[in-house]
């Protein structure tokens, strides 16, 4: 056997490397942005850190426990926790009907689809000083309404539960319409043919949506909630700006809307204690990938056990009248006789 030539050697080497070499500037650039950052905050909390001063002396995880110590964090872990439930529930059920209506037979296709994405195009400092003023206490549009009708106006700057559903309804107006889209093109990779199938045999639009549509979208919307998930506990700027006058903007007067970024930002930026708010960092971190986790391991198990069993229902009983068709044929009298006799 001959040896190889120089040129050969270098095609197999080409054929062996550069499917490495083309991931590899994801790799570089996520370990320069992401990787290392997140260890060196998590060196950071290991140590007395002030904004001004510098790297203090080393405290080990002395910063970790007085973060747990105190009642503040856990105030913004409680109304992170509140606007997050109250903006990605409501925000995946209208993301999911907007998509619906949004696949159906309407006329001007395009134009509703750009017309739901528009609210995602504008930026969170617009949007948050729109609707702060929308709720506001005082002269908000919101409040006017209710008294015209008789009712009371609502503290939505004071009450806790009011101002984490105006915060929510801020967040659900700006990417409820960015989740209809991605799940309208998981809803265009449906075959048409399980909801032809499914009509013939007698499905109205809303049995073809739970039983089809729904379990062969399910792995986008694990995508959905995943990133709702991650971006509903890292919410900032709409609090942030929703009363930025009262108490220089860290969650109320009474820190009613200060959510756990927000409180990070407190402690960097007016505490300046860097160790204890990159110890919230990595708190903050390690709920996400928790509850990102957890999401990931339920849906994932639904999907799996669903998505294919709406499909062979379906197809089964598309096949029934066929198979009931052709029994009869070859059972009808006569047909046996006048075989024999030909």
């Amino acid at each position: 056997m001959s040896s190889l030539t120089q040129r050969q050697r270098m095609s197999r080497l080409d054929v062996k490397i550069s499917p490495y070499l083309y991931i590899a500037p994801f790799f570089i650039l996520f370990a320069l942005v992401g990787l290392f950052p997140l260890l060196y905050t998590f060196v950071v909390s290991l140590f007395d850190w002030h904004l001004l001063k510098g790297q203090g002396d080393f405290v080990g995880l002395a910063n970790f426990t007085a973060i747990l110590e105190d009642r503040f964090f856990w105030n913004s872990i409680f109304n992170t926790f509140s606007i997050f439930l109250l903006s990605a529930i409501p925000q995946l059920i209208a993301a999911l009907v907007i998509a619906a209506v949004l696949d159906a037979n309407i006329r001007a296709k395009t134009f509703w689809r750009m017309a739901v994405l528009l609210p995602y195009v504008v930026t969170p400092v617009a949007v948050s000083i729109i609707f702060s003023n929308l709720f506001g206490d005082d002269y908000g549009l919101i409040n006017n309404l209710l008294q015209n009708f008789g009712l009371d106006p609502v503290a939505w700057h004071r009450d806790t539960f009011a101002s984490h559903f105006a915060i929510a309804t801020m967040v659900n107006w700006r990417w409820t319409g960015y989740n209809a889209l991605i799940l309208l093109a998981a809803m265009q990779a449906v075959p048409r043919e399980l909801h032809e199938s499914a009509a013939i045999d007698g499905a109205g639009a809303v049995r073809r949506f739970m039983s089809i549509t729904i379990p062969s979208i399910r792995p986008t919307m694990i995508f959905v909630i995943i990133t709702a998930t991650i971006g509903g506990l890292q919410i900032f700027a709409e609090p942030r700006l929703f009363d930025p006058a009262t108490a220089g903007g860290v969650g109320g007067s009474h820190r009613q809307f200060q959510t756990t970024v927000l409180y990070l930002w407190e402690m960097a930026f007016f505490r300046q204690n860097f160790g204890e708010a990159a110890a919230i960092a990595w708190l903050l971190f390690l709920i996400i990938v928790v509850i990102g986790f957890i999401n990931f391991m339920l849906t994932r198990r639904i999907a799996t056990g669903e998505s294919a069993g709406p499909r062979r229902m379906f197809l089964r009983r598309r096949r029934r009248p066929r198979e009931k068709q052709a029994d009869k044929t070859l059972t009808t009298p006569g047909t046996i006789a006048e075989d024999v006799k030909l």
